[in-house]
């Protein structure tokens, strides 16, 4: 039962957010002739154990925030229902952040000093989401954080520590991951918009609206769906343009969204999007390696 609870509260629906971008950016450096095994390991486990304390951390402080109370409308909350006690959570999500900069301390033969950098500020920014005394996710940054941590530095990063190097398409393949990351986020704050709104937490469904949320949904969808063309184009074979074959489940997230409906109905809208990602990053690492 306990560990039930933990297991929840590490949000697996949000685990494909951590292993696409490592995913993408190891199938670029096997398709280079680049491949490290270790090293991708590694880099999985840390983007992982990132994600995971980042998820404690929100469970953490948005109970600390007042932003999640009985209104809640999303999945239950280990602090907030009262299953695990607040000083435990902080305990325990300071413990996953300890192991995940050893595993970036791990890397550091493969991609040097500088990558302690890359690991100190995701830890840093992981925390700041939710917590500190500004915290990002209550200023409207929360999509950029995802955006740049969970698709730029993330798939970029992964294959520099194989690669030794970092070219066009690997910024290229990890702009589509960010976005398809930060879609999380959007159906997850469109959902919670009015309890966010009550407890001063500013996200840009709060400051710009639901309208605005559902052209930045689309708009992320249509980018990710295009960027294969963007590997055709450079000489890469059909099988790039795998990710293409997600068009209807990609037009029926925008209609599930625009309709909106019964918090039960995001909710699944919210796992299908982690869903759509996991596919989206299989199929296009997938199409670099053949």
């Amino acid at each position: 039962m306990r560990w039930s609870i933990w297991i929840s509260a590490a949000r697996p629906r949000t685990l494909p957010a951590a292993i696409a971008p490592v995913v993408v950016g190891s199938a670029l450096a096997w398709r280079d002739g680049a491949f490290v095994h270790v090293a991708a390991g590694l880099c999985l486990a840390f983007s992982l154990l990132v994600q995971i304390g980042t998820n404690f951390a929100n469970d953490y402080y948005d109970f600390m925030h007042g932003a999640d109370t009985a209104a809640r409308v999303g999945p239950r909350r280990a602090v907030a229902a009262g299953l695990i006690a607040p000083g435990v959570m902080r305990s325990v999500m300071r413990g996953v952040f300890a192991v995940a900069f050893a595993c970036g301390l791990a890397l550091l033969p493969w991609g040097g000093p500088w990558l302690l950098v890359v690991g100190v500020t995701s830890i840093v920014c992981g925390i700041a989401y939710t917590g500190g005394p500004w915290p990002l996710g209550y200023h409207g940054l929360g999509d950029l954080f995802v955006f740049v941590f969970f698709g730029l530095v993330a798939v970029c990063t992964t294959y520099f520590v194989q690669a030794g190097r970092v070219g066009a398409d690997a910024i290229v393949a990890a702009v589509p991951i960010g976005l398809l990351v930060a879609n999380i986020l959007v159906v997850n704050n469109y959902r919670d918009a009015e309890t966010d709104a009550v407890a001063g937490k500013r996200t840009l469904v709060v400051r710009f609206g639901r309208q605005a949320a559902r052209w930045q949904h689309g708009s992320s969808l249509a980018t990710a769906l295009l960027t294969p063309l963007w590997f055709f184009a450079r000489g890469s074979s059909a099988w790039v343009l795998l990710p293409l074959g997600l068009i209807p489940m990609a037009c029926s997230h925008v209609r599930r969204l625009r309709e909106g409906g019964a918090p039960a109905e995001l909710i699944a809208l919210l796992g299908d999007t982690g869903k759509l990602l996991a596919a989206y990053a299989a199929l296009l690492a997938t199409g670099l390696v053949l």
